[in-house]
């Protein structure tokens, strides 16, 4: 196969391409688990994407080579390896630098993507509503907008010096640049008119004092199966990873506490790539602006605890971290002996154990919801001094504000509405004594019923 230069737009994977894979290793890391677990989830995106794994390839990488990421040595096995097992497409466990993507691909003689470029993929085939589109091809945009710098030699040739062309002229490599910012900036524009629009659904939601509910989760934890078993829906439910992109909103009726507004949005995976969750923002509001997390995890999983703490820590990142949670348990079908229960009730995160795909536990789920949305929301009148200004915002960060007006002393009269979970917890931080004077001062406080 003679070596080709990367176009200059994103080219989708095609079904049937035979993949080599390349995982970066690290002799600074004494446990080699890891990487294992780093493959095997890398080969399922990979397989999620439609490419076939042919082969594996483990490349020691204490420090990336700035020219190839992997070094010489291990490069020449890799042409090798590509070579005996007719690879086609070669994917990086890492993100690379332009220069060391199209070095590799020259070395290679076949198409290199990294896992940033990977997950974009998945991302552009599973894209279904308007938004989401437009997400993607901005994350892509984006991606391919740096592997223009030294990436195709055709692309500096001059234009001009022709009949109506001559001048100082500009190069094919100027032009494409400033296409692409030009498209980039009509999609950003595009997508801050929906995220207006998503805002004042979100405000009219706020406004009919409906809780939201977001699940979140490790992807393929089961979220979207237990979705269509709490309201009825047919999202997407399949064995793959990334199987839900666009977020689905339903109103759920029947549960003791009232309705409730439930929200399935995108699963996680470790390394999540930093510009797709700047280019998801509005999709990963549903979560930083629920008043409540359903956090999805696969209880068969060896490695659960694992996934749930990558999950808490992209939570983090968002701005939803410290939103209540009820940890859900999914998939106990696949555990010997296991029934469903619930743990830790009153506790800031208890654990509920279910079966999304039978339908075991779905009424401990219900009223897990009903607990935290329903009887334990709370009715507050509380009046904030000047200094407690970073309390005034997270209630008006979580939509807890129902009414407000200033004081004589320069502070805030609030009426506030809230799960008693998230009164307990923001009692708990820095400025929330007086929350925790209320609620120890009446512990009866007016509730929904």
């Amino acid at each position: 196969m003679t070596s080709r230069s990367p176009s200059p737009v994103f080219d989708r994977l095609n079904k049937g391409e035979r993949a080599l894979l390349i995982q970066p290793v690290s002799t600074r890391v004494a446990d080699r688990s890891g990487y294992d677990d780093a493959l095997e989830e890398f080969a399922e995106l990979t397989r999620s994407a439609g490419a076939t794994v042919v082969g594996t390839l483990r490349a020691r990488v204490d420090t990336p080579n700035s020219a190839l990421y992997i070094g010489t040595g291990k490069l020449e096995e890799a042409q090798a390896m590509r070579a005996a097992l007719d690879a086609d497409l070669v994917l990086v466990n890492h993100a690379l630098t332009p220069v060391q993507e199209r070095n590799l691909e020259k070395a290679l003689a076949c198409r290199v993507v990294d896992r940033t470029g990977l997950i974009l993929d998945i991302f552009a085939q599973r894209a279904r509503s308007h938004e989401g589109k437009l997400q993607v091809e901005l994350a892509q945009l984006r991606h391919i907008a740096t592997r223009l710098v030294r990436g195709w030699t055709h692309l500096e040739r001059q234009r001009g010096g022709s009949i109506g062309l001559r001048g100082p002229g500009e190069t094919q490599l100027e032009t494409d640049r400033r296409l692409l910012q030009k498209r980039m900036d009509a999609l950003e524009k595009r997508l801050q008119k929906v995220e207006v629009q998503h805002d004042q659904m979100r405000r009219a939601r706020v406004r009919n004092q409906i809780p939201r509910i977001a699940l979140v989760g490790y992807t393929n934890a089961g979220k979207s199966t237990l979705f269509n078993a709490l309201t009825g829906a047919s999202v997407l439910a399949v064995d793959k990873l990334f199987a839900t992109l666009d977020p689905t909103v339903r109103k759920v009726d029947g549960l003791a506490g009232g309705p409730v507004v439930l929200a399935d949005t995108v699963g996680f995976v470790r390394d999540l790539p930093h510009e797709l969750v700047a280019a998801f923002r509005s999709t990963l509001a549903e979560s930083r602006e629920a008043d409540l997390l359903l956090h999805v995890a696969d209880a068969a999983d060896p490695l659960r605890d694992e996934r749930i703490a990558q999950v808490d820590a992209v939570l983090e990142e968002i701005g939803a971290g410290d939103i209540p949670q009820v940890l859900v348990m999914n998939k106990i079908d696949r555990i010997d002996g296991a029934r469903p229960r619930r743990d830790g009730e009153h506790a800031l995160r208890e654990r509920v154990w279910i079966s999304a795909q039978n339908g075991d536990g779905l009424d401990l789920v219900r009223a897990a919801i009903a607990e935290r949305c329903g009887r334990d929301r709370l009715l507050l009148q509380v009046a904030l001094p000047p200094l407690a200004a970073r309390l005034h915002a997270r209630l008006h960060q979580l939509g807890a504000v129902r009414g407000e007006s200033a004081n004589d002393d320069g502070g805030w009269n609030m009426a506030l509405d809230m799960p008693r979970a998230v009164a307990e917890q923001l009692a708990g931080e820095p400025g929330g004594e007086i929350l925790h004077s209320l609620l120890l001062a009446d512990a009866r406080a007016p509730t929904y019923n």
